[in-house]
């Protein structure tokens, strides 16, 4: 795609998150929404990834013809962003009650399970977010969660990034991991089971530190351990901050 082609793709993705992109109204009364037709793309998405996303597969599913689907989404890419800015909408309104600490914690943990329930979001770019109504209001209220904390704009900014960037980057690597036995069609226990004789004599031999934090139980726990512990540590800099911040010190300064 061009740049001038995406330059218009954009257009079109802001005027239909907007409302402000023109409803059908050729023909008989339409069988279709475009929310409909959004709601069974993430479906597909969400069993068989972005990859296995096309309008006529899309139309398959709702029994239609594929050409009826564009009179209410453009293409693809268009589609993609009405998925994206919808996914946002799910679930309930954040809790306002409580601390910081507790919200963000909240944000982060839902953020958490949203990529575990719609992983083909982890494989679509938003380096530059396209800011939809329903981005928009996660972005709103996350914000909120951080008013009065002593925090100027672009500290607020950049601590909602900074931890929405983190529960990224590990989602990217969980969802990885757990689907890798699907794909591949080797268990974790085969995939370790193989390499164990290898890292046996490794670790004693050429990388000893690995061999004692592997006897020490480093490698042991539960899935989502790194998780646990990141979460801590990133509210915990954050809390930091704040605290520095509230009694008029600046420790970022110099």
């Amino acid at each position: 795609m061009t740049s001038s082609e995406r330059a218009e793709s954009l257009k079109r993705s802001l005027a239909l998150l907007w409302g402000k992109a023109d409803e059908p109204t050729r023909g008989p009364k339409p069988a279709l929404t475009r929310e409909r037709i959004v709601e069974t793309a993430i479906a597909i998405a969400d069993q068989e990834g972005v990859g296995a996303l096309s309008m006529r597969r899309i139309a398959a599913a709702l029994n239609v013809g594929a050409m009826s689907l564009y009179r209410y989404v453009p293409g693809k890419d268009e589609l993609i962003d009405l998925m994206v800015d919808h996914s946002y909408g799910e679930g309930p309104a954040l809790d306002e009650t409580g601390g910081w600490r507790e919200r963000l914690e909240a944000v982060c943990r839902g953020e958490w399970a949203h990529y575990h329930r719609h992983p083909w979001l982890l494989h679509v770019q938003q380096g530059r977010p396209l800011m939809g109504p329903n981005a928009l209001l996660s972005t709103e209220a996350a914000l909120r969660i951080l008013d009065g904390t002593g925090l100027d704009g672009r500290e607020m900014i950049d601590a909602i990034v900074t931890t929405s960037s983190w529960v990224a980057g590990l989602a990217r690597t969980s969802v990885e991991a757990s689907r890798a036995a699907t794909e591949t069609g080797v268990s974790d226990d085969e995939w370790w089971a193989a390499q164990e004789p290898y890292l046996s004599d490794a670790m004693g031999e050429r990388y000893p530190m690995l061999g004692r934090v592997a006897e020490s139980g480093g490698f042991d726990g539960p899935t989502d351990r790194s998780f646990e512990f990141g979460l801590r540590r990133v509210l915990d800099g954050l809390e930091v901050l704040i605290a520095a911040r509230r009694a008029g010190e600046h420790p970022d300064a110099g």
